[in-house]
């Protein structure tokens, strides 16, 4: 007799009436046994009922195993039908991903202006299990701009989904892969931008490229309207040219920002215009942190973030510079000193540390420099204070802040000469990769997003903030 395992309030069920009915069962087939056993004993054709009983027994032995391997699987009677914990499927998993594989997609397409357009496109992305996490519309002239951020099935392609979008009534259909990075909402991404930005004035190009997606920033510096005719034609508020924007810099100049491969909206032209006019509004200001660092002899020297303000002191530090030291750093004669601090001191254009002694001179400067789309390094350390490992301090910091904006690699120009830069560069601990120009040699590390390179040794460091 078999026990009733189902459970009720966490408790086992016996039910009653199954175990009269076995009992039951069980007389009468002692009765059954009782009377064949007097019939084989007693009457004259007690061996062959016999053989015939064991070959019927057999007979239904067989029966009985084809059937419940055929029909295994399926639920006894009365059973709930629910599978072992280890059997079932997530909840709501889409067919075709029971692995879990995903997906993310980051699209952009365009449809009429009118009721049911957006339905429509649901309706024919929810047909190959895409998920819809996050919607914008730039609406423009003629049409809407929909950006979707979708999580799709591994297998499905973009092309799949393109083809799905335009039969739906999509046109000028964008996509591309997307990262954990978009899954933050476009109001929450453009506020966390604004505060970097208000906290330094360094970030307003990479604010303004990460608000905009892949793109090239450049800024032309102020002058007179002949010698640029960007900066003469920009107007106050700016102007939109299909995949081309010019903004007026807050200091004066124009700041243009190109993206070929997707037009501007009007809507991200409303955005970055509103980030560069805040950045206006703060003006110049540069965190004042600093770091007291002890050399391996004993000295203490003071890493800080640069500005404008240290004109002055950097000029004196590039007098008392050798030629060789110059030429190395800007591989070239060095006429006027000013052409070239004036632009790498400006928050502008990137950032400036600066390394000062305890009487305050300035004897070493690392510059991080956006250019364009790509991301330059470079070192200047006074003769006099060389192979104390200051430019390769420098340069760790530099890397490091090169990794918290994002850039995918930095690279540096240098002589191949320069034996105390490629030892720098390779001190990293990065990828590198070694590029010959006309007698330059150019060395480019890749960036490890979110690691940044090790402090080096023999440094003991104290932070300040001023």
């Amino acid at each position: 007799m078999s026990d009733v395992t189902r459970a009720k309030h966490g408790r086992p069920v016996h039910h009653w009436r199954r175990d009269v009915i076995e009992l039951a069962a069980l007389f009468t087939a002692v009765a059954v046994a009782d009377a064949v056993a007097n019939l084989i004993g007693h009457g004259p054709d007690g061996p062959e009922l016999l053989l015939g009983s064991a070959v019927a027994l057999v007979a239904t032995v067989g029966f009985h195993t084809w059937w419940a391997r055929r029909h295994g699987h399926a639920p006894p009677v009365g059973d709930t039908g629910a599978r072992p914990p280890s059997a079932q499927e997530p909840a709501g998993q889409p067919e075709g991903t029971r692995s879990g594989e995903s997906a993310l997609w980051r699209m952009r397409t365009t449809v009429k202006d009118e009721p049911g357009s957006l339905a429509a496109l649901c309706v024919a992305l929810a047909a190959p299990r895409v998920d819809i996490l996050s919607l914008q519309t730039h609406p423009l002239a003629e049409g809407t701009v929909d950006e979707f951020l979708l999580r799709a099935p591994a297998d499905l392609s973009a092309a799949e989904i393109t083809k799905a979008v335009a039969q739906a009534g999509g046109a000028s259909t964008w996509i591309e892969r997307a990262d954990a990075h978009d899954l933050v909402d476009a109001p929450t991404r453009a506020l966390g931008l604004a505060a970097r930005t208000a906290q330094d004035a360094a970030e307003l190009p990479l604010a303004l490229r990460q608000l905009l997606g892949r793109c090239t920033i450049r800024q032309l510096p102020a002058g007179p309207p002949r010698a640029s005719r960007d900066s003469g034609d920009v107007p106050a508020d700016g102007s939109l040219d299909d995949t081309v924007m010019r903004l007026r810099a807050p200091e004066g100049g124009v700041i243009t920002v190109e993206r070929p491969y997707l037009p501007f909206t009007p809507t991200e032209f409303a955005r970055a215009r509103a980030l560069v006019e805040l950045d206006a509004v703060l003006g110049p200001r540069v965190p004042r942190s600093q770091d007291v660092l002890t050399l391996p002899e004993g000295k203490d020297i003071t890493v800080r973030r640069a500005d404008p303000d240290d004109l002055e002191a950097a000029k004196a530090m590039h007098e008392r510079c050798s030629p060789l030291t110059l030429t190395r750093r800007y591989h070239g004669p060095v006429g006027d000193a000013d052409r070239y601090l004036n632009h790498l001191l400006s928050p502008r254009f990137g950032r400036t540390l600066a390394v000062q002694t305890a009487s305050g001179r300035i004897v070493g400067l690392g510059h991080l420099l956006w250019d364009g789309d790509e991301t330059e390094v470079a070192l200047l350390v006074e003769d006099g204070w060389q192979r104390r490992g200051i430019g390769a301090e420098l340069l760790r910091r530099l890397v490091g802040m090169a990794v918290e904006a994002r850039c995918e690699s930095v690279y540096a120009v240098t002589q191949s000469s320069n034996t105390g830069m490629v030892a720098s560069m390779r001190g990293l601990g990065l990828p590198l990769d070694y590029q010959v120009e006309e007698g330059t040699l150019v060395i480019t590390a890749r960036l490890d997003a979110g690691v940044a390179p090790e402090p080096l040794i023999g440094f003991e460091a104290e932070h300040r903030r001023g």
